[in-house]
């Protein structure tokens, strides 16, 4: 996927020109050129300069001082620049060298990296001191390097399974844990982060939950949900726990969880009404709402696990309007999966509509998704013989396309939906654009794949047509200057074996290069004869 310019990105998110870093009209004139100074690149500098030079070249005397050093530089020996352009080559090639090697190691160049940490600054480079706090310029590059940061994060997966009713089941069977230590760590500071808040020590059940979301070991959290029920019989926070991790069938998670909705509300509604007495009284209704949230989300979870899929459609929708900020949980991508179920494609396309936007971060689930739509109208009657006779149509193109940009997403997507490789219980976080999204995905939406007639083989079709190795995500481009040390290393390494194999010819070139920077008759005869003296005398050319 091709990166976005400010300009392109604010008009496809129809923000102003003001809000762009670098167009804001309120700025000063010096604001305004030293950020255009500072944006502009390397090779603009380097021609200024010359040109800036060529300008100057009358008043500076350069002419003459250069008529002077050609004075020096004919009494200088071939061996001399033999030596020079070697050594010259021998340093820049051992910089790239060391370049490269720290590039591999650390993604970044060493050099840039020093430039920007230390130059950055007296060129003016920090622009975030232009900018007022809460100014829309301040504001866009903040929602801007949120955007950046959230396309390469690891993300709670929207479809992760209950602990205690799935999650288990695995371990009764096969005796090995399905989730990693690590997975299971992120969750820990998840539920900390949601369900817990700097007000906990006004409840007594609250402080026994946040000491409970911070245990390793599953009987001890399930035993601190007992202990907080004890204190407080509407604690949600303990019903919670127990659904995940206690109950061992679906029914059983959704009888907790139900209790839990039932004292979730009650809370949420206290802390509205006071929510604006103190900051401290506006974080508890943060975490009470991110409580209550979850509840309903899990119920309609258990809800499409039970089969009652328009009940959970139902409380998906409700959910997402009653808080639409909250994009941030991928409500949407459990709509799409439970669309999906009852085949109502066209409220699929509507969902996709809104949140398959250049805005909002992708996921598989939002571009496979499209592509499956896609690929449904054409699916059918599809033949890789007959569109090599005749061409692909305007739908079928339109399917490729979609298929093309959903595997650029995450290629390795299709090996899963095709079954050359085997599936796994999906984690409870994934990384965007990674296998553990692919496993996640496939695991829920390969059914609605197969379920549609020759879906798979265009996909199979437009997959292997189009494979590549996949790729590291974000790809890591090599810097400039490692560009410039390679270009550099090997111009003086050729112009060393030419100096040494041709020294005359070099000669007379070098002062053809000379003489079109300064147009006068700075050189003498000199530079022949004791040219031809050192390739006589210095080389053992003679032939006596």
């Amino acid at each position: 996927m091709a990166d976005r310019g400010g300009l392109s990105e604010a008009a496809a998110t129809g923000a102003s020109p003001a809000s762009v870093p670098g167009l804001n009209p309120t700025l000063g004139w010096r604001e305004r050129l030293r950020a255009g100074l500072a944006g502009t690149g390397a090779s603009l500098w380097f021609v200024a300069g010359l040109g800036l030079l060529y300008a100057l070249r009358i008043p500076l005397r350069l002419c003459e001082n250069l008529a002077a050093a050609t004075v020096f530089l004919n009494s200088l020996t071939p061996k001399f620049y033999v030596a020079l352009t070697g050594t010259s080559s021998l340093i820049s090639g051992l910089i790239f060298i060391f370049e490269w090697w720290y590039f591999h190691k650390h993604g970044t160049s060493f050099i840039e990296q020093v430039s920007v940490s230390h130059l950055q600054p007296l060129m003016g480079g920090t622009e975030s001191s232009i900018s007022e706090p809460g100014s829309p310029s301040r504001n866009r590059e903040s929602e801007t390097s949120r955007q950046n940061l959230s396309e390469c994060k690891v993300w709670r997966n929207p479809l992760n399974l209950f602990r205690g009713a799935e999650y288990r089941r695995y371990t009764w069977v096969t005796g090995k844990e399905p989730l990693t230590y690590y997975d299971m760590n992120l969750s820990a500071q998840d539920h900390q982060t949601f369900f817990t808040c700097d007000t906990d020590f006004l409840r007594p059940s609250d402080t026994v939950m946040q000491k409970a979301w911070r245990e390793r070991n599953p009987p001890a959290r399930i035993k601190a949900a007992y202990q907080a029920l004890e204190l407080n019989n509407d604690c949600a926070t303990a019903y919670v726990l127990l659904a995940e991790e206690e109950a061992t069938t679906i029914v059983d998670a959704e009888r907790l969880f139900k209790q839990a909705l039932k004292a979730g509300e009650t809370i949420y509604r206290q802390s509205q009404q006071c929510q604006h007495q103190s900051p401290q009284h506006e974080a508890q209704l943060r975490r009470d709402t991110n409580v209550l949230v979850y509840i309903k989300r899990r119920l309609a979870m258990c809800a499409r696990k039970l089969g009652r899929i328009r009940e959970a459609v139902k409380i998906m929708r409700d959910l997402m309007k009653e808080f639409p900020p909250l994009t941030m949980v991928n409500i949407h991508e459990n709509l799409l999966e439970s669309l999906l179920e009852l085949q109502a494609y066209a409220d699929v396309q509507a969902v996709l509509a809104k949140y398959d936007d250049i805005s909002l971060p992708k996921s598989a689930a939002i571009c496979y998704t499209a592509a499956l739509l896609k690929t449904r109208t054409v699916s059918e009657k599809f033949s890789p013989e007959t569109a090599s006779r005749r061409g692909l149509s305007t739908a079928e193109i339109n399917a490729v396309e979609a298929i093309h940009r959903a595997v650029e997403f995450n290629p390795h997507v299709p090996k899963y939906l095709l079954e050359m490789k085997s599936l796994i219980l999906p984690p409870e976080h994934i990384l965007k654009r990674g296998d553990s999204e692919a496993i996640a995905y496939a695991f829920f939406h390969l059914q609605h794949w197969k379920r549609i007639e020759g879906a798979l083989n265009l996909l199979q079709c437009t997959w292997e047509g189009t494979f590549h190795h996949v790729s590291v995500y974000p790809k890591k481009e090599l810097p400039l200057f490692i560009h410039f040390t390679a270009g550099f290393s090997s111009s003086t390494a050729m112009i060393a074996i030419l100096t040494h194999q041709f020294p005359e010819i070099m000669g007379i070139f070098a002062k053809a290069v000379l003489g079109l920077w300064c147009p006068q008759p700075w050189a003498s005869s000199g530079f022949e004869e004791n040219t031809q003296d050192l390739k006589s005398e210095d080389l053992g050319l003679s032939s006596g």
